[in-house]
């Protein structure tokens, strides 16, 4: 991987990891085309790289996180789920992170349930999240360990079908985020160190390249995101996703099958 790839996937998991679009699995496809080997240290920087976008919600909400510890009880809640099968699931999770057909499949998936999840449940009005609603979030959040679901996209429509309107469900989606992805990249490091890796000079560089250009870059598509769909909703993100799904099984099935 060179500094430019580097570079490349920072942008896309900082423009895509708060966005129902999967970030992981752009990210999977991109390093496809751009011909990345898919070693150990790219799947450990298609992770670890999410923690630099992840940290701007904190800088973005930094007063929410000061609020009252009933907020922290709450994302733990949530979080617990992810935990649990993530440990139990997790050498099933590095397969499919493997699979741009998998993420293809889920991408057009996951779009139609974002073309109707306006019609279905655009008019709560539910601000409220109880501990109850905190943890089924959790459990819809488990949906996106395969590629292309997209967390994002999982824990907000979860939170709508629990009755949660768009802009509460989007924001504690975005904070469920910061323990989640702290714990993926702490996870994902440990797996890395046990299994003999070790980290070089220039991997090093590429990490910190990569979790700085993410970063500044989620810090922009954060506030334009909260916006726009307080506003227009996720039909938009449903029809990208099965646009860019059926290309991507169209190049698989009739041009070149797509691998890693």
């Amino acid at each position: 991987m060179t500094d430019f790839q580097a570079i490349v996937l920072a942008v896309i998991e900082g423009v895509t990891e708060f966005l129902p679009v999967s970030s992981t699995g752009h990210m999977i496809l991109a390093s496809s085309f751009m011909g990345i080997a898919h070693d150990d240290f790219t799947k450990l920087f298609t992770i670890v790289i999410q923690l630099g976008a992840i940290l701007s919600v904190v800088v973005l909400y930094w007063k929410r996180f000061l609020q009252s510890w009933d907020f922290y009880k709450k994302l733990f809640v949530a979080f617990l789920p992810a935990v649990f099968l993530g440990l139990l699931l997790h050498k099933q999770i590095d397969r499919l992170l493997e699979s741009p057909l998998t993420v293809a499949v889920m991408l057009v998936l996951g779009g139609f349930v974002l073309i109707k999840i306006d019609d279905w449940y655009g008019h709560n009005t539910d601000t409220n999240i109880d501990y109850l609603k905190a943890l089924k979030i959790g459990f819809y959040q488990t949906l996106a360990m395969i590629p292309g679901v997209s967390r994002s996209g999982a824990t907000i429509v979860g939170g709508m079908i629990e009755g949660l309107n768009r802009k509460t469900a989007t924001e504690f989606s975005f904070f469920l985020a910061v323990p989640t992805m702290l714990g993926a990249t702490a996870k994902k490091l440990w797996d890395y160190y046990q299994d003999g890796l070790h980290l070089d000079q220039t991997q090093l560089q590429l990490l910190l390249i990569g979790n700085i250009v993410a970063f500044v870059v989620a810090m922009i598509a954060i506030k334009s995101f909260i916006n726009y769909v307080s506003h227009k909703g996720f039909k938009i993100f449903g029809y990208y996703r099965i646009i860019v799904g059926l290309l991507l099984l169209f190049i698989h099935f009739f041009v070149h099958p797509l691998s890693i």
